[in-house]
């Protein structure tokens, strides 16, 4: 027996409160499976349609400008692509994901301050290929923070299921991957949202982006909102059903046809340093936004904990914000630079 329809449109309500405007009828069945809400996708597009008119007119005016993808990945573990999205970044957020071009999953995200090749390597890449196993080709661009990555990829390549593709290809953005395809989504559901809220702030003068305290205190609220929405964004874009295809999570099956193990990847500090021993440079091991006002560690513990007081649950926020409630998440912000300051 199928979900009622009363039961459907209050799933639906409630994910409207946390995704906002822009999921469309595929995402949003994907956001609903992820949360084990099932039902067809002319259901969902039907109560989308009726339940909130000015998100969906908002939705179908929408203009996408997707251009033709140059090549086609044969299977699972055959190309992943891995891009940095800097929209955020003079707020101090940027965020690395990986996708792999043949089921179009995305295997790793994360969200940094700056990009850093330590944390790229740490976070997104060496995580994925634990998980999913060697890819035959790392696809980037030109960028210098993917170094260590194609570092280890290519020390690691005779673990490649392909040995006969080159182990990584760097590439001009204008190659259209789909990693890049991917940030127009991210954009439209995650960051612009919030760089609204905060570029009202600026320029209202409430924050002041050049004192270095205000910078660390915006990156650290802002990064964990956006990590909540780009988590959100990704488990259900890999659950949404891609026309003539299937769900990314389906089509990425067993994963990778090559697995690693977890000792022939070492963590990033270990990483760069057989980095720095076989090619004689060194990486830079921390980047930050602003600084680090704190003197000790119980220092942080205590505006962590008074923050906490008046804001336990964060993801509201976000939620508030992405429905262009902006108010809390200001409020949330300006709390916390307070209470850094008179703490430190």
């Amino acid at each position: 027996m199928g979900l009622p329809d009363a039961h459907l449109e209050l799933e639906v309500a409630k994910a409207i409160t946390e995704t906002g405007p822009t999921y469309g009828r595929k995402m949003m069945k994907g956001y609903l499976a992820m949360k084990g809400v099932y039902a067809a996708e002319t259901r969902i597009g039907s109560v989308l349609r009726t339940m909130h008119q000015p998100y969906h007119e908002a939705r179908r005016q929408g203009a996408r400008n997707l251009n033709p993808i140059p090549y086609q990945a044969d299977y699972m573990g055959q190309k992943v692509h891995m891009d940095q999205n800097e929209k955020l970044a003079m707020f101090g957020v940027t965020h690395v994901l990986a996708i792999d071009g043949y089921s179009k999953k995305i295997v790793a995200h994360s969200t940094m301050p700056i990009k850093n090749n330590l944390a790229i390597y740490e976070d997104v890449f060496r995580p994925a290929v634990l998980a999913y196993g060697m890819w035959d080709q790392v696809r980037v661009d030109h960028g210098k923070e993917f170094y260590l990555t194609l570092f280890m990829q290519e020390l690691l390549s005779s673990h490649r299921h392909n040995q006969e593709r080159r182990p990584y290809l760097q590439t001009s953005s204008t190659k259209n991957h789909i990693v890049e395809r991917i940030w127009p989504e991210v954009n439209n559901r995650v960051n612009y949202p919030l760089k609204t809220a905060l570029m009202g702030l600026v320029d209202q003068e409430e924050i002041d982006m050049n004192d270095s305290l205000v910078r660390y205190c915006v990156s650290n609220l802002t990064g964990r909102l956006c990590e909540i929405g780009l988590t959100r964004l990704v488990e259900s874009w890999n659950a949404h059903r891609i026309p003539g295809k299937g769900t990314p999570n389906d089509l990425a099956g067993r994963g990778c046809p090559k697995k690693i193990h977890q000792e022939l990847l070492p963590h990033s500090a270990e990483a760069a340093d057989l980095y720095s021993q076989q090619l004689g440079s060194s990486l830079t091991r921390h980047s930050t936004f602003g600084v680090d006002p704190f003197s000790n560690e119980q220092d942080k513990i205590t505006v962590e904990n008074q923050f906490a007081e008046h804001y336990s649950d964060i993801s509201e926020l976000y939620s508030r914000a992405v429905n262009n409630d902006f108010a809390p998440y200001k409020q949330a912000l300006l709390c916390l630079i307070t209470t850094t300051q008179c703490n430190v």
